[in-house]
């Protein structure tokens, strides 16, 4: 379901340098719930039913795929272990397959336009920031909003449910002939680089935070708090822009010294781990975690998820980029 070129867990060394990154081994300090402990596992010959605690506790961060040495697919490996559960042990992703089920006719295509917005569930459940999105990433008729958000495909993603061909179908049908694709999900944006292969696809972050009406209103005291799946998916090219981000406006950003995005794990909340009671970590934490030792006068974030959690730890302003204009 998702394209992976990279080696696979045959390929781990041992090292523990995604260990540097993993959110879970920072809450657990326990080596069996990392993606190193489980590489080694199934080099050992581990099934995975035996290591469904481990499978289940990852927040798909990605944060340990740049991380990684030997370049090997981590989240990948992740979603074909999730996949691997699910077909042994279906009730798991029934909720998931129902969502997924529900409605499967076609989706209206809407005006033809270069570039699609395939905003995430959090931003179409806010129809004015939405609106301030579109008119910041080019309103007349110059972007489409995609009506499918796709959430239940990101879920299933996640989850390891099999996606069917009819919906998949659906979601896909409004993005064919679009030039760049625009995506708030950070799991969609790894899939349909692998399902529409032609098309240029950018994360919601790095979009808006390049247009020079938010530029124009970070300040150098400013906590920029990057989206970790979307960033992590394209570290290499990514680190650049940020990095650059980061010198012409002097705001903090949080990245960690390997400039691996630190994870909130706020967008994982409701997802499978939390699902199942087997959240291994707690988002209060690491949202403290982010901000111990830093100066900053008010947060900025790309991910709408990411307000709450900062909120609940601070009493410092935080914003979403699109309320900056």
């Amino acid at each position: 379901m998702m394209l992976n070129n990279r080696p696979g867990y045959e390929a781990c060394s041992g090292c523990s340098l995604c260990l540097l990154a993993c959110p879970v081994w920072r809450a657990t300090g326990d080596p069996r719930l990392t993606p190193q402990g489980l590489a080694r596992a199934l080099q050992c010959g581990a099934m995975a039913g035996e290591l469904a605690a481990s499978i289940d506790a990852c927040t798909f961060c990605g944060a340990c795929e740049p991380a990684c040495p030997e370049d090997i697919g981590l989240v990948a490996m992740m979603v074909d272990l999730r996949a691997e559960l699910a077909r042994h042990t279906p009730e798991r992703v029934a909720q998931v397959r129902e969502r997924m089920n529900a409605g499967i006719g076609a989706t209206p295509v809407g005006p033809a336009a270069a570039t699609r917005l395939v905003p995430d569930r959090a931003l179409h459940d806010y129809p004015a920031l939405l609106e301030r999105v579109v008119e910041l990433l080019g309103g007349n008729g110059k972007l489409a909003v995609a009506q499918d958000d796709g959430a239940d495909i990101a879920m299933a993603l996640e989850a390891g449910a099999a996606i069917p061909d009819a919906r998949l179908a659906r979601f896909l049908a409004p993005l064919r002939g679009a030039r760049r694709l625009i995506v708030g999900d950070g799991m969609l944006i790894r899939a349909l680089r692998g399902w529409l292969p032609g098309v240029r696809i950018e994360s919601l972050g790095v979009a808006a935070s390049s247009a020079a009406a938010v530029r124009d209103k970070l300040r150098a005291s400013d906590l920029y708090v990057i989206e970790p799946r979307a960033y992590h998916a394209d570290q290499e090219r990514l680190v650049k822009y940020y990095d650059a981000l980061r010198a012409s406006l002097g705001c903090g950003m949080n990245l960690d010294l390997q400039r691996l995005a630190i994870p909130t794990t706020a967008t994982t909340a409701g997802c499978l781990p939390a699902a199942l009671g087997r959240g291994s970590v707690d988002v209060r934490d690491q949202t403290r975690w982010i901000l111990e030792g830093r100066e900053f006068s008010r947060i900025v974030v790309e991910d709408l998820n990411d307000i709450a959690a900062f909120t609940a730890v601070t009493d410092k302003p935080v914003v979403h980029l699109a309320q900056l204009i």
